[in-house]
């Protein structure tokens, strides 16, 4: 079952015509609609299913900076701004708690990989701290763990989802811009090699840039226009639990759990070490680029072959602007969570904090990531297709970045001054290698 989204009452208009036209109604392309309409620059979100459906309403609502790549700490530094002030930009409480986030380590092994990291930050002026298990029992208390310590960041925290991604998508169109759903956009307009419009099942809107911000359907996407972006997904489940007391308002991650403190009053929960990981035939084209990275976390995936192989395959690949594309074939991506799972988090969880024992599960859903080969995302313009701008690949943790993200992608697209140094999310890093 999919996370409840709040919901948002989108136009029932078709303009012929914009200056910037947004693929993606995910909250990157979201904010990045916001920061246009902002600016007075008419824009226009393309959304095949409904906002916010697939990973931007599915994930665990983390924000943090600690543990991120060194090259993707000042996207998230900028973040946390972005979201201090959110509810007063959008005029709602998205559920914002700067609330702080606890990594915990059950061996030496694991602790020295969090000085590691500390180390490569330490010139970025972070909050970060190691901590002891002392220090884990004060920060969240009448645990029964063995920790060997953690790494703490106070300035880190949380949003919800489910509300964050609605109330920015309202205030954009407060502002002007306009938001279509249920509208796939099936291919660019290209004249003289510049885009200049896009093709979607209702007809032509004529548009000065696009913003491809489809989450792990921008692969497919421009495929179909010969340009490779390497993305193979992942699937993360996750749980909400009812209310209930005493547990704090730091988020905890463990090798095998981790839980966070919801607007409701509940915790959304899920065994971090666990991800289901199914083989489609993308695999066999770019798997070998995520060797490195299978090597290091490989013990963490749950690989297999099933339905989402036999899905994949009945996907075109390649199809014309009259042709439907698989993107009004497949509106929403909603993957089952896995049980297993559920009940790992649940049980790994209960060890080490006796009171989620009682707690009592509400909902279940999993969501597909679009991972890179180097988890970080593809921000910037499409150097083979003039006019196109690409945000995506955000790998899972792109929810914390997203606000950075979207005015990054606004930025550059307008050729206005970047929030941040684009050049770790160039698109050109993955030349090498198969599409």
């Amino acid at each position: 079952m999919a996370p409840v989204i709040s919901p948002v009452r989108t136009s029932d208009d078709f303009p012929p015509a914009t200056v910037v036209c947004v693929i993606g109604g995910g909250i990157v392309g979201l904010t990045a609609a916001l920061v246009l309409a902002e600016r007075g620059v008419p824009v226009v979100v393309l959304e095949k299913g409904r906002l916010a459906g697939e990973q931007s309403s599915r994930n665990l609502g983390w924000i943090r900076k600690m543990g991120r790549s060194v090259a993707d700490v000042p996207l998230a530094r900028a973040a946390d701004a972005l979201w201090a002030g959110l509810a007063a930009r959008v005029g709602e409480d998205v559920g914002y708690r700067q609330a702080g986030i606890l990594y915990l380590a059950r061996t030496r092994a694991e602790m020295d990989m969090h000085r590691s990291w500390l180390d490569a930050v330490r010139d970025l002026s972070l909050e970060s701290r190691l901590v002891t298990a002392a220090q884990i029992d004060e920060l969240v208390p009448r645990g029964q763990g063995q920790w060997a310590g953690g790494i703490h960041t106070p300035s880190d925290g949380r949003a919800e989802p489910t509300r964050a991604a609605s109330a920015i998508a309202r205030a954009a169109m407060q502002k002007g811009a306009v938001i279509v759903e249920q509208c796939a956009v099936r291919t660019l307009v290209l004249e003289g090699g510049r885009t200049t419009g896009v093709v979607t099942e209702r007809g032509v809107i004529r548009c000065e840039q696009v913003l491809l911000a489809g989450g792990l359907w921008s692969r497919r996407f421009l495929g179909n226009l010969g340009v490779g972006l390497p993305t193979l997904p992942l699937i993360c489940s996750a749980l909400r639990t009812a209310p209930m007391e005493g547990m704090g308002e730091i988020a905890v991650g463990a090798p095998d759990f981790s839980f966070r403190k919801r607007m409701d009053g509940g915790y959304t929960i899920t065994q971090r070490g666990a991800l289901d990981a199914p083989l489609t035939m993308e695999h066999l084209r770019i798997g070998m680029r995520y060797l490195p990275t299978l090597r290091q976390q490989g013990g963490h995936l749950r690989i297999g072959i099933g339905r989402e192989f036999v899905a994949d395959l009945a996907l075109a690949r390649h199809w014309r602007e009259t042709d439907i594309s698989p993107f009004e074939r497949v509106r929403v991506w909603d993957p089952a969570a896995n049980g297993v799972i559920i009940r790992e988090a649940m049980t790994n969880l209960g060890v080490a904090w006796p009171e989620f024992r009682a707690a009592r599960i509400v909902q279940s859903w999993a969501g597909a990531m679009d991972i890179t080969p180097d988890s970080l995302p593809a921000i910037g313009a499409v150097a083979k297709m003039p006019g196109l701008t690409l945000a995506s690949g955000f790998s899972g943790h792109g929810f914390g970045t997203s606000l950075a993200a979207g005015e990054l992608a606004a930025d550059l697209l307008m050729g206005e001054a970047p929030i941040v140094d684009p050049a770790p999310y160039r698109l050109e890093r993955f030349s090498r290698g198969g599409r």
